[in-house]
């Protein structure tokens, strides 16, 4: 599976940070359930591998890791099972390695230097990061302006009362979610009800005006 073909699965991708092994299928369930089966693992706890490595044998789950900045996080991750990889920036030596092990590679950028960079290295899909601090909306069609091609994943700062208007514009294919499982929350029924929250308010978006494009 392409980098563009999981980005248009679903219009929000779970951010994760998963500090309890234990928690991590049922949390996978809950979100798969919910309408949102791509899911973002980050590599910011210690439990973030082998949660990855659980997550993966949930029924319908698209698992993949986020934070990885170097090539040694890459590898780690993909010895877990990762199908995609998720980087907060760019850098010549993790592209290099992303590209040669044919994993689908999503990096974040937040300048048009940036995009540049990833175009040169024959990528078109990109994290806008950290979304709102790097000017959110303005900036980020501003940056899509002279790069028609490139599509876009925004994340950081993004809520469920502004997701619509990110996902209006044509560039973007998705957004990263950080509010779907908060820091604490183990509930897994609260989790599918805010992950079908969601689904039903980017939904909505599109019937009130907004261009949802899937």
């Amino acid at each position: 599976m392409m980098i563009d073909q999981i980005l248009r699965i679903a219009p929000v991708i779970p951010v994760l940070v998963i500090e309890d092994v234990r928690l991590a299928q049922p949390i996978a369930k809950a979100l798969v359930a919910g309408g949102l089966p791509v899911l973002e693992v980050t590599l910011r706890t210690p439990a973030a591998l082998e949660a990855i490595q659980e997550m993966r044998k949930v029924d319908g789950a698209i698992v993949g890791a986020g934070t990885v900045l170097n090539e040694i996080h890459l590898r780690a991750a993909l010895d877990a099972g990762s199908q995609f990889i998720v980087s907060p920036g760019l850098t010549d030596r993790l592209v290099e390695a992303a590209i040669a092990s044919e994993t689908p590679f999503l990096p974040g950028i937040a300048t048009a230097s940036d995009i540049m960079r990833g175009l040169d290295c024959g990528l078109s899909h990109f994290k806008f990061f950290p979304a709102t601090a790097s000017g959110g909306i303005p900036a980020l069609r501003a940056l899509s302006a002279p790069f028609a091609g490139a599509r876009f994943c925004p994340t950081g700062g993004i809520t469920q009362e502004t997701v619509s208007h990110w996902l209006a514009m044509e560039s973007v294919l998705c957004v990263g979610g950080s509010w779907l499982v908060s820091p604490g929350v183990s509930d897994t029924q609260v989790i599918e009800m805010r992950a079908r929250d969601a689904r039903l308010f980017c939904s909505q978006g599109s019937l009130s005006g907004d261009r949802i494009d899937r």
